[in-house]
């Protein structure tokens, strides 16, 4: 993400950050880096899929830090992306990337991180409960946040080196060096702060001495997400005759030498006309260099962004001011989305864009657990398209990245609606669309908790198009830890556990297993078929209740429990000296197998 090296560049000179006692301030926060940071920090599980209420516990304790030292959050998440798909070529690596991560994991070795299916989801629901204001922007966030920061005078929080580019007037502060784990707070001192770093563009260009205005070039010519000047086939090469390396391999001495050359120009326009004695472009044409750059300087050029609106009054941003590449969208559509009660990948959809589905530890001699959610999805694109159009789907095969069509379907129950006026639908036909996908009658619902039909209805879904086809330990693991997952949200406003509680706390507590890859694989599909089956509802207007995803999955202990009822151990003998527990769990599971 951003400019591969620049973090460590910068931190490697110590005089270009400041330190800094952050209070009493907003801050434009970074939504998708910080919560990626967060999960990352958290010490949570890796290989069984997501231990979401540990992630959860950490986003309250952040937002806590900043509420303690009055800083107030803004938080902008990523909606949408560059809509030209100057960034895909960026996108497909990184999802390449991730299979080599999974398969690694798969095998018990480690390798990079690896953020869960929900977590997303997961950090906009605390968000919601914590009253954090917060946004999803219709595009690219960084150009929202710059744009806000600027616009309030206050500071960026991220990790994304983008920022180090953006001129802000108030500055940037680098995740990484914000120290909100060791807040200093005294109750009731209006002195309480976070320990952390600034920077600003006028230090570094101190520092190295070059105009601000050249930044925005620095930025392209080292290569960012958008362009890549040495994949084009344009390296770069000094004087002194620097090898002609990647960027990433270059580090400071190709910093320091591209920052020298900068210096000798004063303006923008006076290096890139002198950007051709850099670039060694031989048979190339120097024309697609020169746009490249051109448009790698217009990202980080600051524009007036539409999400102050939605801050201060609650307005979705106005249709007359976006994109003409936003016109696809309905105009209620942008309040949802802007709250981030809609999935934004509908944007890519309507815009005929390829979607690159998510990777994650499952058994990679298998099918793609995303095959599994293929038929929701497919009604999903039916809503937004039309029976019978096709959308592009990126997954994995083996270990490979490939592509292929997707057929659009539309439900039975949908043939009468259409997208521009599906809000006005009445709440019947929203169910009856649902229902109709996932394959479950109103009637097996029935004597449920509303807030966990969703779940319920998914599982069903889960149970009849799962390969291989789960087996009962695998169903009867995954409801007791919807169980568990209501007894912890009871939990919050009482003081003693109980003994189911306490009896799964200790199985969790128990050495960490290595991933067994058939109860990985159905469990990933479950995940992958409850966001879809998420993405579907919220598109109907939320005809079923929204559950709390922190409550719903807890990877580290449905694989304890998958061993232990494998071995023989009763679910009865698990939930004995509670009676609503058993009743609750008897429930889910009458519903799913009278089905």
């Amino acid at each position: 993400m951003g400019i591969k090296g620049l973090a460590k560049f910068i931190g490697d000179h110590g005089e270009i950050l400041t330190n800094d006692h952050f209070r009493n301030s907003k801050v434009v926060i970074d939504g998708c880096n910080i919560y990626h940071s967060l999960y990352l920090t958290s010490c949570v599980d890796q290989q069984h899929g997501g231990d979401y209420d540990v992630f959860e516990d950490q986003v309250c304790k952040f937002f806590k830090a900043l509420r303690d030292c009055s800083i107030e959050p803004y938080v902008i998440i990523d909606g949408g992306s560059d809509h030209t798909d100057k960034k895909f070529e960026t996108v497909r690596k990184r999802a390449e990337s991730k299979i080599d991560t999974a398969n690694k994991w798969s095998k018990g070795l480690r390798g990079a991180w690896l953020i869960p299916t929900l977590a997303r989801q997961v950090f906009k629901q605390v968000l919601s409960s914590l009253n954090v204001p917060f946004a999803q922007a219709l595009s690219e966030a960084d150009q929202e946040i710059a744009s806000l920061a600027q616009k309030w005078k206050c500071p960026v929080l991220s990790n994304d080196s983008d920022f180090y580019i953006f001129d802000i007037q108030a500055g940037f502060l680098p995740m990484s060096h914000f120290q909100w784990q060791n807040a200093s707070v005294q109750r009731w001192s209006p002195q309480n702060y976070i320990p952390c770093k600034r920077y600003t563009t006028t230090s570094f260009c101190r520092q190295v001495n070059i105009n601000r205005q050249l930044l925005p070039v620095f930025g392209a010519i080292t290569g960012n997400d958008y362009v890549n000047l040495d994949k084009m086939g344009f390296p770069i090469k000094f004087e002194d005759s620097l090898s002609m390396e990647p960027n990433w391999k270059r580090g400071v001495v190709f910093f320091n030498k591209l920052l020298k050359w900068l210096a000798s120009f004063q303006e923008k326009q006076e290096a890139l006309d002198n950007v051709h004695l850099l670039i060694c472009h031989g048979e190339n044409n120097m024309d697609a260099a020169l746009q490249a750059l051109s448009r790698g300087i217009e990202t980080y050029q600051i524009q007036p962004g539409c999400l102050e609106r939605f801050f201060n009054d609650g307005e979705a941003p106005d249709a007359g001011l976006l994109p003409d590449h936003l016109s696809v969208l309905p105009d209620w559509t942008l309040l949802p989305l802007t709250k981030g009660t809609l999935p934004p990948y509908m944007i890519y959809i309507l815009q005929h864009r390829p979607v690159i589905q998510g990777i994650q530890v499952e058994d990679h001699s298998l099918p793609s657990g995303n095959i599994t959610s293929r038929p929701i999805r497919q009604a999903f694109y039916g809503l937004l398209l039309g029976e019978g159009r096709e959308v592009e789907e990126y997954d994995r095969e083996e270990t490979n990245l490939t592509s292929s069509m997707v057929t659009a379907i539309l439900p039975s129950a949908a043939q009468q609606l259409q997208l521009d006026t599906l809000d006005q639908a009445p709440h019947l036909v929203w169910l009856e669309v649902f229902l109709e996908t996932v394959g479950v009658s109103q009637s097996t619902l029935n004597g449920l908790p509303l807030h966990l039909g969703l779940p319920v209805a998914v599982t069903y879904y889960w149970l009849r198009h799962a390969h291989p086809r789960p087996d009962l330990p695998l169903l009867q693991a995954l409801l007791l830890g919807l169980v568990y997952g209501e007894l912890c949200r009871q939990r919050k406003s009482q003081r003693e556990e109980g003994p189911v509680l306490e009896r799964m706390r200790g199985l969790i507590q128990r050495r960490a297993m290595s991933p067994d890859l058939g109860v990985a694989h159905a469990y990933n599909q479950w995940q992958r078929c409850m966001r879809d089956g998420l993405y579907l509802n919220q598109l109907l207007c939320l005809p079923l209740p929204e559950p709390q995803c922190a409550w719903l999955y807890k990877g580290s202990l449905l694989h304890q429990l998958v061993g232990q009822l494998r071995r023989g151990v009763t679910p009865d003998s698990l939930l004995m000296e509670d009676p609503s527990s058993g009743q609750l769990y008897r429930a889910m599971l009458e519903a799913i197998l009278n089905s």
